[in-house]
């Protein structure tokens, strides 16, 4: 029971981290290394939930705070071009999500971008807790399966922390960043990709630019 509390507080303060947090896969994989005698699926469902609750603390963090009081109206405007069409597709947004969650890759990213559009979070939640239950099983027995042909007295050398993870996550924080920036208006009506931004001049207050 211990061993469930701990791995829920661990899920949750990395997938409350808007950055730079460790991918979670990471510590289903010690879990299962190191606790062989456990159940892989019960150690995902706490891990999924865990992820869950901190991917959608973070949603609603980028939406009250970031959408609420700090994005500029005109920007506020422009991601709400998109956030009419995520809710004129709410299937395949819901299926995108699901698939992500299948994936090792960071979540964060992909949690503050929908939190700016400010649409209900509950479906992309289920999302998600489904594919990252399914995927987190996986990893828990793959640790538990290396577990029983690797000395566990042996030492694994690296860190999450790698020059490749930096700049993936800079990467990525510049692509939220973009979101925010493009015409989305363009991009649906035109099929064109334009970088909008305001320009402080007599008579104009905000315009776009190819």
């Amino acid at each position: 029971m211990a061993t469930l509390a701990i791995l829920f507080a661990v899920v949750l303060l990395i997938n409350l981290m808007p950055a730079f947090a460790p991918p979670t896969w990471m510590a289903m994989s010690w879990v299962g290394f190191n606790v062989p005698e456990g159940k892989p699926f019960v150690f995902a469902l706490v891990a999924a939930s865990a992820a869950t609750l901190g991917r959608l603390i973070l949603a609603t963090f980028a939406r009250t705070l970031v959408r609420g009081r700090l994005m500029r109206e005109a920007d506020r405007q422009n991601i709400d071009v998109a956030k009419a069409w995520l809710a004129q597709h709410k299937t395949l947004t819901v299926s995108a999500f699901f698939l992500y969650a299948l994936s090792p890759f960071p979540s964060n990213y992909l949690f503050i971008a929908y939190g700016l559009s400010g649409l209900p979070l509950r479906n992309i939640a289920a999302a998600f807790f489904v594919g990252r239950t399914a995927s987190y099983t996986v990893w828990a027995y793959l640790g538990r399966f290396v577990s029983a042909r690797i000395d566990p007295e042996s030492q694994f050398e690296g860190g999450y922390l790698s020059g490749y993870f930096v700049v993936t996550q800079l990467i990525l924080l510049g692509l939220v960043y973009a979101l925010t920036k493009l015409d989305w208006k363009m991009l649906f009506d035109e099929r064109k990709l334009s970088w909008r931004r305001s320009v402080k001049a007599a008579g104009h207050s905000d315009r776009r630019y190819r």
